[in-house]
């Protein structure tokens, strides 16, 4: 019998083998310091868990329609609006499982078998294997930390051909905190627009930037990169509801009623109560988004300080998000006792049997010289965990 050879093609997250394996050894008594976590160690605002439980209480617990109830759908156009100056109508407006099936509705309603998709490197683990999932081609444009690992404009264009349909934008990026700048938006804008391409915007992490940048959505400078702009956003990151499982496309008409069809027969409406409860977190007091992100920017800076003062390892300091993607390559053929270490997965697997440290290796991100670390963990453990890994690399030969 032989089962699907797409299935087959698709690489298993690295991120997640990793996390596996710490929790794993968590279970078994062993204290791991875990630096893998993709997810606010924030708890959800009451306010909204107590619309959940209204939610219950009131029997809101049925089908919606596919595409999302129109009280969230109203929100989220009034939080574009307010917060993002874009003008969006409920009807262009897809609600989904998540941002991660949000990005999947979207490839499905505009690729077809051979288009290409743009992908900056590093990239979010699961960017590739979406686009591989619509029989797509994702084609990868490397960024340095000279530039903030950000595109090179002239980089851009030479990726493109005549079969490029889109590129992946994610401002802020996970897994390197950059930050687009309007700038560099514009300059991003006027590539798309001349080669007719579609801009997938994720920006799942917009709450979530430091010092004085501010968030700019790409669909916000004008109306014709808006028309072929698919914003990507949810409720996961800033109001710490990675569970909860709603994220949210802005999009035109045409491609909102595509993918809300793709979503009726593969998923039918997200979760109901989710719904309801994520109409209290964009309508309730923001405050609670703020005091996480004044947090998150203590840690990131004790982090990037701390990392920098570790002879063999370096950093740039990441403008949103909640990553540090750390230079390892000096450390790249250094030997413990005896194995030497070739890559980043040796890295973090002689790191996490060694020290009981868990990080990410930077070859899930398409670039083997790093490794990346959340700061969303205690500060407490943020300090242990460093220590640890700089007593690690003392150990290395």
């Amino acid at each position: 019998m032989e089962l699907s050879r797409k299935a087959k093609a698709i690489t298993p997250s690295t991120t997640l083998a990793i996390t596996a394996k710490a929790k794993k050894m968590k279970s078994e008594g062993i204290n791991v310091i875990s630096f893998g976590a993709g997810e606010p160690d924030f708890d959800t605002p009451q306010f909204v868990k107590d619309a959940a439980f209204d939610a219950i209480n009131k029997g809101l617990t049925r089908y919606t329609p596919a595409s999302g109830i129109i009280e969230l759908k109203e929100a989220i156009c009034m939080k574009l609006k307010e917060e993002n100056n874009l003008e969006y109508s409920p009807a262009e407006i897809v609600i989904s499982n998540g941002a991660k099936h949000s990005i999947y509705n979207a490839l499905m309603a505009i690729c077809n078998p051979g288009d290409e998709v743009i992908i900056p490197v590093p990239y979010w683990v699961s960017y590739p294997e979406l686009v591989k999932l619509v029989d797509a081609v994702p084609v990868y444009i490397n960024t340095s930390e000279d530039n903030q690992f950000k595109i090179k404009i002239h980089e851009l264009e030479e990726k493109i051909t005549s079969k490029t349909k889109a590129i992946i934008l994610n401002s802020p990026s996970n897994p390197t905190g950059a930050v687009y700048t309007k700038e560099e938006l514009e300059k991003i804008a006027e590539i798309a627009v001349k080669h007719d391409l579609i801009v997938i915007s994720d920006e799942i992490y917009e709450k979530l930037i430091y010092d004085e940048y501010k968030h700019i959505s790409i669909a916000s400078l004008n109306d014709e990169i808006k028309n072929r702009t698919i914003v990507i956003n949810g409720m996961s990151k800033a109001y710490a509801m990675t569970g909860w499982r709603i994220g949210y496309t802005a999009s035109n008409k045409e491609i909102a009623s595509l993918m809300a069809n793709i979503q009726s027969h593969a998923t039918s409406n997200p979760n109901t109560i989710a719904q309801y409860a994520s109409v209290a977190a964009l309508k309730g007091d923001q405050e609670v988004i703020e005091k996480m992100r004044k947090e998150f920017e203590l840690r990131r800076n004790y982090m990037v300080d701390k990392i920098n003062s570790i002879e063999g390892l370096s950093c740039v300091k990441p403008i949103g998000a909640f990553y540090v993607m750390i230079n390892i390559s000096k450390l790249i053929g250094k030997s413990f006792n005896g194995n030497i270490i070739n890559s980043s997965l040796e890295f973090a697997n002689v790191l996490l049997d060694e020290e009981k440290v868990a990080v990410i290796p930077g070859d899930a991100f398409g670039d083997d010289n790093y490794i990346r670390l959340s700061f969303a963990t205690s500060l407490e453990q943020i300090k242990e965990g460093l220590n640890r890994i700089e007593a690690f690399i003392k150990k290395l030969k």
